[in-house]
Parts: C-alpha cells; sequence; structure tokens
C-alpha cells in the first residue's frame, strides 16, 4: 500500500442494502397473535434508520460510537425477524470490528452472514455477503490479492439490484489489483466505483474513491497525479464536513511531498492533518501524524 494506509472502515467504505419485501399473517382466533402489527414496522423502521446513522458515524471514524449503534440495531432486527436487515446489520458490524483491530470477531460476522444469505435464498446478498468477506482477506492478509480478484469477479456478476453495492465490488477489484501492482487496471476499477458514487451523490464515497486513485498513483510514481487525486478528495469532504477523511486525506498529501523530497510542503500538510486530529479530537492519529512530522524536522 505504499505510503498510504486504508482509511479504516469508511472508509473500509460501509454499504446499506434494501430490505427485501416480507409478509405477516396474523390470525385473530390466536391468542398469540399482534395486537398492534404496526409495532414491528416501527421496529423495522427504527433498525433501518440505526443502521444508517452507525455507517455514517463509521464513516467519520467513530467506531466505538458506530459499534453500540449496531449492536443494537441487530438486536432489532432479529426482534422482527428480518434475514436481510440482519446480515446487513453483522456486514457493517463485521467492518466496525476490523477497523477497531478485533479481526476474528469480525469474520465471525462476515460467515455468519454469508451463512445466513445461504439459507435465505438470496443469491446477490450472498454474494455481497463473500465480497465484504474477501475485502476483510485482503485488508487482513488472510488471502492473496489474486484469489480476492478471482472472488469478486466472480460473484459480482449476482449483483444486478443495488447499485452501492455494484460500486462496493468495483471498488475491492481496485483494492486487489493495486496490490497486484496492475495500476493502470486498478485505477480504472475505482473509476467505475466513482462514477457510481458521483452519480447517485454518494459523495462520502466518491471521496474515499479518490483517495484510493491517489494511493494507486502514489504507487505507480505519478505524484503530481496523486496530488490532484487528494485535492478532488479534500474538496468532496470539506463539502460534506468529514473530518475524519479531511485529516486522513491531508496526512497523505505529507507522504507524497515527502516522497519528492518537498519537505516543507510535507511539513505544513502533516501540521494541517494534526490540527484536525487534535480538533476532533483522536489521540491516536494525532500521535501517528505526530510521530510523521518529527521525522520531517
Amino acid at each position: 500500500m505504499g505510503v498510504f494506509k486504508m482509511r479504516k472502515a469508511r472508509r473500509t467504505l460501509i454499504y446499506t442494502f434494501f430490505a427485501a419485501g416480507f409478509f405477516m399473517l396474523v390470525f385473530a382466533s390466536c391468542s398469540t397473535a399482534s395486537k398492534n402489527p404496526g409495532d414491528v414496522y416501527t421496529l423495522r423502521s427504527n433498525a433501518e434508520s440505526m443502521l444508517e446513522a452507525a455507517n455514517n458515524d463509521a464513516g467519520r471514524g467513530n467506531f466505538e460510537n458506530a459499534l453500540l449503534v449496531l449492536d443494537e440495531c441487530k438486536r432489532k432486527a432479529m426482534l422482527v425477524d428480518d434475514p436481510s436487515l440482519i446480515i446487513r446489520s453483522r456486514l457493517s458490524r463485521g467492518n466496525v470490528l476490523l477497523a477497531l483491530g478485533r479481526t476474528d470477531e469480525a469474520f465471525a460476522e462476515w460467515e455468519f452472514a454469508v451463512s445466513e444469505a445461504q439459507k435465505f435464498g438470496n443469491a446477490e446478498l450472498l454474494s455481497v455477503s463473500k465480497i465484504f468477506r474477501a475485502r476483510g482477506n485482503l485488508i487482513s492478509g488472510r488471502a492473496g490479492a489474486q484469489a480476492v480478484l478471482d472472488e469478486v469477479n466472480r460473484e459480482s456478476a449476482n449483483i444486478k439490484n443495488d447499485r452501492l453495492y455494484l460500486a462496493f465490488s468495483w471498488q475491492v477489484r481496485g483494492l486487489a489489483l493495486r496490490v497486484l501492482g496492475s495500476h493502470r487496471e486498478a485505477e480504472n476499477s475505482i473509476k467505475r466505483s466513482l462514477e457510481i458514487h458521483e452519480r447517485d451523490r454518494y459523495l462520502e464515497n466518491a471521496s474515499y474513491d479518490w483517495y484510493i486513485i491517489a494511493s494507486i498513483r502514489s504507487l505507480a510514481g505519478d505524484t503530481a497525479g496523486a496530488l490532484a487525486a487528494l485535492d478532488s478528495s479534500i474538496a468532496l469532504d470539506r463539502r460534506i464536513e468529514n473530518s475524519w477523511g479531511l485529516a486522513a486525506s491531508w496526512r497523505a498529501k505529507g507522504d507524497v511531498y515527502r516522497k519528492q523530497g518537498r519537505h516543507n510542503e510535507a511539513d505544513e500538510a502533516y501540521r494541517h492533518a494534526l490540527a484536525i486530529y487534535l480538533a476532533m479530537p483522536n489521540e491516536h492519529e494525532a500521535a501517528v501524524t505526530q510521530q510523521r512530522l518529527n521525522r520531517e524536522n
């Protein structure tokens, strides 16, 4: 991954999947029948809102809070016995756990999602679950990049209805190709993801696409192109007020400047990132950034 690091889960990128249709039989003669079936819809609606909120928290680096929200989301999904919602909450939970360094727990969530999707009989959701797991394998080093690429190429053929998950599959392919050193193909794959995110106005995800493109260009020796891509990422994160993404991109700019030997500009970029991390506050990332700044001085 060169001078870049993955911007944890979001930036592990965390997506949603539209709930499958469902039906509920209520027998008036049964004493255990729900007296207010609307309660089920309320729980489902609350769970969907919580899933979206947790994904937003994770996208902004608030992983601990995202995990708490996802725990409650998972509970409510179980209460209404909605397979799609259960699976999607577990997929998101896996991404957050991976970001927190709890790798074994993350894979337990993804394996559960794969198993449940198989039982549910939804080919698209099953393939999505496998792609989430494949991304985890790539990031954690549990599988080689070529094996991940082959799996994603195979499973993405089943993603026909949800554009966000289609974009996600292109993103994972790009990450695998980056590891394989196929820089042109990697950037083209990420641009397929970017096209969907920009068209559908998922600006946070588009920002991360530009961040990955920057890392690919940096590895390919195109430092000017990397800086341009990071500027695009920063512009989007400013627009949506994503402090986590802003700090990560400024720090990445410092890495690119340092790679070019432009130490004064690297120093300025690191200080910019440090100020954002301190304001968040995020002591761990601030310390990491300070270490890079110290190496410059």
